[in-house]
C-alpha cells in the first residue's frame, strides 16, 4: 500500500532498520535475506532523500534526519498495531502475538515465571520475549522495541502509562564462609567491605546506589559489576565481599546456594517495580489482557 508515493511496508523496514542499525540483525527480523534488505535501504534513502544510516567502521550510525525520524515511525506502527490490528486480536486463545517485556533477571525469575505459565494455558500461542534493561534504556517504548518494561520506581516516567506490581525488601547477602559477616552486619562493615553491584540502564548501578550517597553517606566500594543478579550472586561466591539483593530473590537462590542473607545495618527505603507501557497500547485488547494477568500474579507477593 502507498500513501503520499510511500509504500507503508517500508516504514515497518525503516523501525527495525533504525532499532537494530545492522544489516544482518535486521534482514534476520523482516526474515529477507541481507542483498533485500540493503535494497530496502536503497529505496528509503531515495524517498527521504538522505542516507539515513552511515557506515562507521563496523557499525552503521542513523543520521541526524533518522534519529527524527525514528519516534514518529515507531509511533505510528505502535498505533496501527493496537488501536487497529489489536481489535482483531481480542482472543487469547487463537493470539499469536509475540510480547517483548525489558526486565531484570529478579523480575522474570520472581513474578514473570509464573505469568508465562498461566499464558501457556490460557493462550498456548502466545511468545515471549525478556530484554535486559542493561542494554535496553525505558525510551525503548518510544521506539516501538518492546511492549512493556518493568523497573524499579525510581527510573518511572511520566509520559508511558504505568501500573505497581511488586514492593520487596533490601538484604544484604555474603558467601556462607565469609567470618566477617556473622549473623549482624555493622555500619562500618557495610561501608568497608567490598561489593558486588548489578549494572542497571547500560551505566548506573542497582537504583540504591543514589540513596546510599545522598541519605546515608556511604560511598560503596563496588569490586564487581555485574548485568544481572543471578551472575552478582555467583561472583560473590568464595570471596570476602557482600551485596544487596531483593529479599524474595535472594529467599528464593539462598534454598540452593551457599550464601547467607543477613538484615542491611540500616533501614532502606522498598524496592517498587513498575510496569510501564507506552499510551498508544493503552487500548490493546491482547496488550490489556497480559497486563491484567501480571497484576495478578503480582497481587500474590505484596
Amino acid at each position: 500500500m502507498r500513501f503520499e508515493q510511500l509504500d507503508l511496508n517500508l516504514l515497518v523496514a525503516l523501525d527495525i532498520l533504525l532499532e537494530e542499525q545492522n544489516i544482518t540483525r535486521s534482514a534476520e527480523r523482516l526474515h529477507l535475506s541481507q542483498s533485500a534488505t540493503s535494497g530496502i535501504l536503497s529505496r528509503l534513502r531515495a524517498f527521504f532523500e538522505d542516507d539515513l544510516l552511515v557506515q562507521i567502521g563496523k557499525k552503521m550510525q542513523p543520521t541526524p534526519f533518522a534519529l527524527e525520524l525514528q519516534g514518529p515511525v515507531a509511533g505510528v506502527l505502535a498505533t496501527v498495531r493496537g488501536s487497529i490490528i489489536g481489535k482483531k486480536a481480542n482472543n487469547p486463545e487463537q493470539s499469536e502475538r509475540h510480547f517483548k517485556i525489558v526486565a531484570t533477571d529478579y523480575v522474570v525469575q520472581v513474578l514473570l515465571r509464573h505469568v508465562v505459565v498461566d499464558v501457556a494455558k490460557l493462550a498456548p500461542k502466545v511468545t515471549f520475549e525478556f530484554m535486559s534493561p542493561f542494554a535496553h534504556e525505558i525510551n525503548v517504548l518510544s521506539k516501538g522495541g518492546a511492549d512493556m518494561t518493568i523497573a524499579p520506581e525510581i527510573a518511572m516516567l511520566d509520559i508511558y502509562s504505568s501500573a505497581p506490581l511488586i514492593t520487596d525488601e533490601l538484604v544484604c547477602i555474603a558467601d556462607i564462609n565469609n567470618e566477617q559477616v556473622g549473623d549482624v552486619l555493622s555500619f562500618e562493615q557495610f561501608s568497608s567491605m567490598g561489593h558486588v553491584s548489578v549494572g542497571y540502564a547500560r551505566t548506573s548501578h542497582l537504583s540504591i546506589e543514589h540513596w546510599l550517597f545522598e541519605k546515608m553517606e556511604i560511598n560503596r566500594r563496588v569490586e564487581i559489576l555485574t548485568n544481572d543478579f543471578s551472575t552478582m550472586i555467583y561472583t560473590l561466591l568464595n570471596t570476602q565481599r557482600i551485596a544487596i539483593l531483593p529479599q524474595h530473590f535472594a529467599e528464593m537462590h539462598a534454598q540452593r546456594e551457599s550464601f547467607k542473607i543477613v538484615k542491611l545495618p540500616f533501614e532502606t527505603p522498598p524496592l517498587k517495580e513498575i510496569m510501564m507501557w507506552h499510551p498508544t497500547l493503552e487500548n490493546d485488547p491482547m496488550h490489556s489482557w497480559l497486563r491484567q494477568r501480571i497484576i495478578e500474579s503480582a497481587a500474590k507477593f505484596n
